[in-house]
């Protein structure tokens, strides 16, 4: 596996842009130069994240996000042992 982050990761399983294998190493994301823990999804070239919106539901019972734009930094938390 090389330390190349896609340009859009998502940690729900139901979604296409979704890779365990990468979220089990641990994914760091850098919002407008600030660490967030909180992301759920992120998309770097259109530069915007998805952040869970308090603890609110929509009818499926997946949490209500919202997106947030500005500059994003993807980055592994433990790099590739090699």
């Amino acid at each position: 596996m090389t330390d190349t982050l896609p340009d859009r990761l998502a940690t729900d399983p139901q979604s296409p842009f979704h890779d365990a294998g990468l979220l089990e190493r641990g994914i760091g994301i850098r919002f407008n130069g600030r660490e967030r823990q909180d992301v759920e999804e992120y998309c770097v070239s259109e530069g915007w994240v998805r952040v869970a919106a308090g603890r609110a539901r929509d009818r499926r019972g997946q949490p209500m996000t919202l997106k947030l734009r500005g500059s994003v930094e993807p980055y592994l938390l433990v790099p590739d042992a090699g």
